[in-house]
């Protein structure tokens, strides 16, 4: 039950994340997904477009704080500690 609820959680923070990702590139940027993203790998800069798409994991994780459904933002923060990781990859390598 509580594993249940923390991959809920994490499923919703890893969505939230490549939805703000698209939001980011869609609105802000105005260009295609794909080709934002493959130009991003190649000049090094992917890991800051991951960090601005992290940001709308906030919503889901206090909107889980609120309901006090624990173990979802527990799933959300591991979310979001994912894209950190993966941050430090796309620097460092």
């Amino acid at each position: 039950m509580i594993k249940k609820e923390i991959a809920i959680g994490f499923l919703i923070g890893i969505t939230a994340n490549l939805a703000g990702m698209f939001l980011y590139i869609s609105l802000i940027m105005q260009r295609e997904f794909e080709l934002v993203l493959s130009k991003a790998s190649e000049e090094g800069v992917l890991g800051s477009i991951i960090a601005l798409g992290a940001i709308l994991n906030f919503l889901p994780f206090f909107v889980f704080i609120k309901k006090k459904q624990d173990y979802r933002a527990r799933g959300v923060v591991m979310a979001t500690i994912l894209s950190a990781i993966s941050i430090l990859i796309t620097k460092f390598i």
